[in-house]
């Protein structure tokens, strides 16, 4: 089984895929996919310094990857043209991945912050992490000393809550505590796996109540643009 997780920024995204792996989920991240394609050396790394110049390049040769979103998120054909040279090699890794697993009876969970907007469709079930904004900018300013006016924008560039829970067949809600969200992610994993399978789950059926199907209508179809996820 594919598990696609997805959410906006400061929603707790790492968190849920981390409780999932403790319940013995394999782990691909998209992001951290992104760090390696644009490594020196890596297929996005030439290409990208190409595009934005040596002024995202730190003192080690490294792409500055701060120094890149201030550039990206100040101009949607500059993020555009950033996800044409990330994504494909991006998605290229991802579907290695899978196909290692393919033999295998694990549970991957692939984390694809920009799975909605992208169009990635290769997930089993789709799971989006889900917090309110003011939520969210206080992690993001609390928690990795953004600006609470970059933090908007960046939020603003990306698929709006709404559209995001829309393609959810289960939306785990990060607003409150740990034990909360421990919950939440116990319930998910009985929900996809049964009890009887999921490592760690709990067969309560007042958990299941807190992450289960999204809605009973059917999923709309993903923005498909082909550029691969983020």
């Amino acid at each position: 089984m594919v598990i696609g997780l997805t959410g906006g920024m400061g929603t707790g995204k790492s968190s849920v895929a981390s409780l999932l792996v403790e319940r013995g989920a394999v782990l691909v991240d998209a992001d951290a996919l992104a760090h390696e394609v644009m490594a020196p050396g890596g297929p996005a790394y030439g290409p990208v310094i190409e595009r934005f110049g040596q002024g995202i390049v730190d003192g080690r040769g490294v792409i500055d990857r701060r120094a890149l979103a201030d550039v990206v998120f100040a101009d949607p054909v500059a993020r555009r043209d950033l996800e044409a040279l990330v994504h494909p090699p991006v998605l290229g890794a991802i579907d290695r991945r899978l196909a290692a697993e393919a033999a295998t009876d694990h549970v991957v969970v692939v984390v694809v912050p920009l799975l909605v907007e992208a169009g990635w469709d290769r997930a089993d079930t789709v799971v989006v992490v889900d917090a309110s904004e003011e939520v969210a900018v206080r992690r993001l300013v609390e928690n990795r000393g953004m600006a609470e006016d970059d933090v908007r924008r960046r939020l603003a560039a990306q698929a709006d809550r709404a559209t995001r829970l829309a393609h959810a067949d289960h939306v785990i809600t990060n607003d409150g505590s740990l034990d909360d969200l421990r919950r939440q992610v116990d319930a998910l994993w009985e929900a996809l796996l049964g009890s009887g399978d999921a490592q760690g789950g709990s067969s309560d059926p007042e958990r299941n109540q807190n992450a289960g199907p999204a809605a009973s209508a059917p999923r709309p179809p993903l923005d498909r643009r082909g550029d691969g996820p983020r």
